[in-house]
């Protein structure tokens, strides 16, 4: 396995951290093989990023023989459209070294927990379009191919975690309607938007639940096929769900209801790239 340590420097001049487990072929098996890949944004309120949501999620992709990147992207005082450049970013250097790293440039997924939901939503959908294409980007060239959430941050409305757009549009652009509407990740569902795999709790008390019901509902609209898991308990981040993940070991972290949402992860990636 390679591993792969870069530093990509935001339009704002701060520095993320683009991190990469690639599997390396072998002669005893398919040198030619070309593995999918999954880029990993972690949460964190657009504030920090988790480790809980880095590597130990990275590696359940690369134990089912997928390469993963983690992506620690710029936040606070960082603000949109930093991250989101630094995501668009992370999808060109993967696309960009897929034959050196032996991936299908045409299957590579992006999962996002949290407010890094919204960040990975913001580059899958044509919400951020606009300011990709004021930085240098061709969105298409890297929008991914599948969309995976994880209690995440959609809309900007009244049901919004309102510190993760606080802290993504700063003091100047919190409270200004046109900044939120066109963050809002519900309102900006098209038939660009690529499959879709969500999960999230009943009773998250963070980021309420009907985030991703909004999201479900954009997509049965616009015709985006999507998987939706609704889990009965759980509070907000739980990442994986168990010990390994669980804050500062924790019990309210290890919830055994949501462990199986990485075996179906990979189930719908799976059969999302078989189309």
């Amino acid at each position: 396995m390679q591993y792969i340590d870069r530093t990509i420097t935001g339009i704002d001049d701060t520095e993320a951290r683009f991190i990469g487990y690639v599997i390396d072929n072998s002669e005893e098996m398919n040198l030619d093989r070309r593995r999918p890949a999954v880029l990993v944004i972690p949460g964190g309120g657009y504030r920090m990023t988790s480790d809980r949501e880095a590597e130990p999620v990275a590696l359940q992709f690369v134990g089912a023989g997928y390469s993963a990147f983690v992506l620690r992207y710029s936040c606070a005082p960082s603000r949109y459209p930093t991250a989101l450049c630094e995501a668009a970013e992370a999808m060109r250097i993967i696309r960009n070294h897929a034959d050196e790293w032996h991936l299908d440039a045409r299957r590579i997924a992006v999962i996002g927990f949290s407010a890094g939901g919204h960040l990975a939503a913001n580059l899958a959908t044509v919400t951020g379009d606009a300011d990709l294409i004021e930085h240098g980007y061709q969105p298409d060239e890297v929008r991914p191919n599948a969309l995976m959430l994880a209690y995440p941050v959609i809309t900007s409305g009244p049901l919004a975690h309102r510190d993760s757009f606080d802290a993504a549009l700063g003091p100047e652009r919190k409270n200004n309607a046109a900044w939120l509407e066109a963050l809002s990740i519900e309102r900006h569902i098209d038939a660009k938007t690529p499959p879709v795999f969500v999960w999230h709790t009943m009773t998250d008390a963070t980021v309420p639940v009907e985030n991703t019901l909004m999201l479900v509902q954009s997509c049965k609209a616009a015709g985006v096929s999507v998987e939706a898991h609704l889990f009965p308990e759980g509070a907000h981040g739980l990442s994986l769900g168990t010990r390994e993940t669980a804050w500062h070991e924790q019990p309210d972290g290890i919830v055994e209801c949501v462990q199986s949402w990485p075996r179906l992860a990979i189930d719908w990636l799976r059969r999302t790239f078989a189309r």
